[in-house]
């Protein structure tokens, strides 16, 4: 999904919620308007403060019940009349609430006539500022910004009928970059030249292999897939169909973790780094003074990590090791010499099976360093990647390059979430999990992502990091 997309949609939320106050303010004005005095005379006295106080807390309610009934519920190819009917049944249903409220609190103002005229300004407010909405995305799509850069595979005539829809409807908000009858190895040397967003595969008469092949491609290079519904088969338990230009489209879905889901994780994960950065500040101070003592400078260790999508960064950690062991660019010639200790102490004392390495009663670890590691406080400044969004505070544990290397195709499903401080992984075992059990938790917490799983883990980790374990 397009960041573009993102940010629309979560200032949609926003952009509603002050509609809705306007509804109230205005409907508030037009009951003091002269003739509607004259007709029917004001018999309470609640000032326009009080009701818009009031207002505020229904149109929340209001809110809430909007993205109930799915008006916040991205989709591309949602219809305008689509958000009109949900605002008409949202807006009832919350007039609703509203009528209930006040009998069971028997309201003693005379607010009928506020609360119709609430209502109706609310469904004409709302659905203007969601013309607005469709207004600035077709403008946008027609300036190329935020299209999803999109190839079509298929050489039936449904292929033909999304290649015409999406080149002649940019309000689609889709840029057709290329067309192949079928998919072979061939193609996916050719897509990677595309910069592609989705593949959309369409023809029913594709043999398995190549639409497997083809699915594969995808997951790969991290790209959404989409396939006719008229296919045999659905590869995913995850799949969802989605009308795309009068055709059913069932788009494999990589994570349950969707647009709203992937909101509230970035808030979750802003929120918890900020007041960890801030509350255990003199902890990092305390720490870092120790560290130079021991060993002097530097304290941060920046050690290069595969995250989302594949994409490479660099790792905070505090020092753990003595610097002439510290491997990476940050420590030149030095980290080389390291790196080929390291290896030969791979060779001779790795405790772990698998692309993923542990070295037992590792000696480059100083007294200290044996310490932090005991209690993951060399983990604290990994905050600081959370904060900068590079990883996210639970996730799948994050690996080295030279380690994914050997087994990047086969668990390629992790790399569809950022990398996590703790995990499912980490809380099961640590270090101690065998590497095919490790990823197995990753690729669960990956398909079965869940806000409450997210803090089901982070409660627990505490626990797990005292918990005595295997030697360093």
């Amino acid at each position: 999904m397009k960041r573009s997309e993102i940010l629309l949609m979560v200032l949609q939320v926003p952009v509603d919620l002050l509609f809705l106050l306007l509804a109230a303010v205005s409907a508030y004005s037009i009951r003091f308007f002269a003739p509607i005095v004259e007709w029917k005379p004001i018999l309470f006295s609640i000032s326009l403060q009080e009701f818009i106080n009031i207002s505020v807390v229904f149109s929340i309610v209001w809110l809430i019940v909007f993205s109930i009934n799915g008006l916040y519920k991205v989709d591309q190819n949602k219809k305008l009349a689509d958000d009109f009917k949900k605002i008409m049944i949202s807006s009832t249903v919350g007039l609703g609430l509203v009528a209930t409220y006040m009998l069971f609190f028997q309201a003693t103002f005379d607010s009928r006539f506020l609360i119709l005229f609430s209502y109706i300004f609310a469904i004409i407010f709302v659905s203007f500022g969601h013309m607005i909405d469709r207004l600035i995305k077709a403008l946008m799509y027609r300036a190329n910004i935020g299209l999803r850069r999109v190839v079509i595979i298929g050489q039936d005539s449904i292929a033909q009928i999304i290649i015409d829809s999406l080149t002649s409807r940019k309000e689609l908000g889709y840029a057709v970059v290329g067309t192949f009858k079928t998919f072979s190895l061939n193609t996916a040397k050719q897509l990677d030249k595309l910069n592609i967003d989705e593949i959309i595969f369409t023809d029913p008469r594709a043999r398995e292999q190549e639409t497997l092949l083809a699915i594969n491609y995808a997951t790969q290079q991290h790209k959404v897939f989409k396939y006719s519904a008229d296919l045999f088969a659905t590869y995913s338990s995850l799949s969802s169909i989605q009308p795309l230009a009068g055709i059913p489209i069932v788009e494999i879905k990589k994570t349950s973790l969707g647009a709203w889901g992937r909101v509230a994780k970035r808030l979750f994960d802003l929120i918890v780094s900020s007041l960890v950065l801030i509350i255990f500040s003199p902890i990092f101070l305390l720490l870092s003074i120790v560290i130079i003592l021991e060993t002097g400078r530097p304290v941060i260790y920046k050690n290069e990590r595969v995250g989302i999508r594949g994409k490479l960064f660099f790792v905070y950690k505090f020092r753990s090791m003595f610097q002439k062991d510290s491997t990476g660019k940050q420590f030149g010639s030095s980290g080389a010499s390291a790196l080929k200790k390291e290896l030969e102490l791979i060779k001779k004392h790795n405790t772990k099976s698998g692309p993923i390495y542990k070295i037992g009663n590792d000696p480059r670890i100083t007294t200290f360093g044996k310490f932090l590691r005991r209690l993951s406080l060399d983990e604290l400044p990994q905050f600081v990647n959370v904060f900068k969004g590079q990883m996210s505070v639970v996730g799948p544990r994050p690996h080295q390059p030279r380690e994914v290397q050997q087994y990047e195709h086969k668990y390629k499903q992790i790399f569809n979430l950022k990398p996590g401080i703790t995990g499912l992984a980490q809380i099961s075992g640590r270090s101690d999990l065998s590497f095919e059990d490790e990823m197995k938790l990753d690729i669960f917490y990956t398909e079965r992502w869940s806000l409450l799983l997210d803090l089901i883990i982070c409660i627990k980790t505490p626990f797990v990091i005292f918990k005595k374990r295997k030697a360093l």
